[in-house]
């Protein structure tokens, strides 16, 4: 395998690349830079996330356009507004010192911030299709000096309807421009896409990495945001030792949950890309040295760490990816000592999850959220096993004075349950733990109807739903999905399977989604049924 060094990249790139600790290209950058940087043929790449596609085409961008120039000179299309924010951060992350301003546009954003920066000057945008047409439309972005066009996960893009919206967008862009096309398949319809607008091109395909699980103890809890910091405090008092590795999704949960862990008393420090070598040294010797038993970090500040008796991951947020998270989960159960993966779900996120379980040919276990008393009682165990063994090593003399003064005139079982008290303060009480919401604790009543008459569903079932609007009122998959998602604020790319006939349609959701999206047009009905209701046979 070849080193980025040997790919002829600038010294600006190289060094970034080695600050997020990359050396080697992964098979889809060692294939793709080359051609994008030495020739002028387009490509058709297929690759699924993980690959390390994004820099794939975000490398070369950053090589050949012009930093002294502001004008739009790298336009790339992403299905969904998460993924243009991550496109975005990763190549920000990898420009160096090139004075390059790289910014994402998609919907839900204030568009008069959009307009503001797009006039400043934006040499690499990144966006959602819809967003991009609409600043198509009130001419507040110029293409006509765009050199580059990628369109990323490109079959997702076309499930989700948005074709149209693609090649709208690419009529507006000068023909001279080079198109990246890359998707996980490469059905006919993207290849017809391919043949329609792009110039000679070369495919380049990448198979999966064969994932792999380690022989970790994996779980997960299904739990909504608000909570999760009081079930991770739960996890900890639980277990009998943690030694333990907390993902968060980005650099301010790592400071919020490393403050509050640090706050209630637990030895943790957190770990992300704004800290100095020097800083991110010394918090990892602490860590290597367990003078801190909790590091909290993200997948990126995460990367190189390499120690072998870590007890716990905790994913206190889902990863991106399956990649990712078997990533995550391998840093323990390693040298033969039991590891324990477990991963944090929000209800609107269980999708996401199976199919992060699917692809990693993993089971993932369901645990119901620790019981205050069992928290307790495992507390006691602890402190007991502690004692004990203080008693079997003798290291005690110090104390042996104090402790005889103590039990003069006094009845040795109540000076012990003082010291105790002395010791443990309010450590064994049950108000330190606050409420954890039971909403998303609904699998005992799978099926069955709630006291408002209303059906409620398992967590993680997915769940058909008939809506009474069709080609007859104008609907497409992409219009009926925005309709549904503006009015109940479910994300778009979580609504699956859409299928629109002359006067009705169908879409499946998850069954926390269902319950808000049945919520939320309850009030909407045409005739005597409401507009969206549970498709029968469900």
């Amino acid at each position: 395998m070849e080193s980025f060094k040997n790919l002829g990249l600038s010294d600006e790139i190289l060094e970034a690349l080695e600050k997020k600790g990359f050396t080697n290209p992964t098979p889809i950058q060692e294939q793709a830079i080359p051609i994008l940087i030495e020739g002028k043929r387009d490509i058709v790449g297929q690759a699924q996330t993980g690959t390390g596609k994004t820099a794939a085409f975000g490398i070369p961008i950053l090589e050949t356009i012009d930093e002294h120039s502001r004008n739009t000179q790298a336009l790339i299309l992403a299905p969904t507004r998460e993924l243009a924010i991550q496109v975005a951060e990763e190549i920000d992350s990898i420009k160096g010192s090139k004075r390059l301003n790289v910014f994402p546009v998609y919907g839900g954003q204030s568009i008069d911030r959009q307009i503001r920066e797009l006039r400043r000057g934006v040499q690499i945008v990144v966006g959602t299709p819809g967003r991009i047409l609409d600043h198509i439309s009130r001419r507040t972005i110029k293409l006509e000096n765009v050199s580059y066009v990628v369109l990323d996960e490109a079959d997702e893009m076309l499930n989700m309807g948005f074709i149209d919206d693609v090649e709208e967008i690419l009529k507006s862009v000068s023909t001279d421009k080079r198109m990246l096309l890359f998707s996980a398949t490469l059905p006919d319809s993207i290849m017809k896409l391919a043949k329609n607008y792009m110039r000679e091109y070369d495919i380049i395909k990448v198979k999966r990495q064969q994932l792999t699980t380690t022989l970790t103890d994996q779980s997960f809890y299904e739990i909504h945001s608000r909570d999760k910091f009081e079930l991770l405090s739960r996890i900890i008092d639980t277990e009998k030792e943690f030694y333990g590795l907390i993902f968060c999704k980005t650099k301010a949960d790592v400071d919020e949950v490393a403050n509050r862990l640090n706050e209630k008393g637990y030895a943790a420090e957190g770990l992300h890309g704004d800290m100095t070598q020097a800083q991110r040294e010394k918090t990892l010797d602490k860590f290597k040295g367990k003078k801190i038993n909790v590091l909290v970090a993200t997948d990126v500040a995460a990367r190189g760490i390499d120690i072998n008796d870590l007890t716990h991951v905790v994913n206190f947020d889902i990863p991106q990816n399956p990649e990712s998270y078997v990533h995550r989960i391998g840093r323990t159960g390693r040298a033969g000592k039991q590891g324990y993966a477990i991963t944090f779900v929000e209800p609107s996120e269980f999708r996401k999850f199976k199919y992060i379980q699917k692809i990693a040919k993993t089971e993932i276990k369901r645990e119901e959220v620790p019981d205050v008393k069992d928290i307790i009682s495992a507390k006691k165990i602890k402190i007991i096993s502690g004692i004990k063994e203080v008693l079997e090593s003798g290291k005690y003399a110090d104390c042996e004075k104090m402790a005889s003064d103590l039990l003069e005139d006094a009845d040795p079982q109540e000076v012990l349950s003082a010291v105790l008290k002395y010791a443990l303060k309010d450590e064994l009480s049950e108000s330190n733990y606050k409420k954890i919401g039971r909403g998303s604790q609904r699998s005992e009543r799978s099926g069955r109807n709630d006291s408002r008459g209303r059906r409620s569903f398992a967590p993680g079932e997915n769940v058909r739903l008939f809506v009474a609007l069709g080609k007859l009122d104008k609907m497409n998959p992409k219009k009926l999905v925005d309709h549904i998602s503006r009015k109940s604020d479910v994300k778009g790319r979580d609504i699956d399977d859409v299928k629109v006939f002359e006067k009705f349609s169908f879409v499946t959701v998850s069954s926390s989604d269902a319950e808000i999206i049945l919520d939320s047009f309850k009030n909407e009905r045409r005739g005597r049924r409401s507009i969206i209701e549970v498709a029968s046979g469900n």
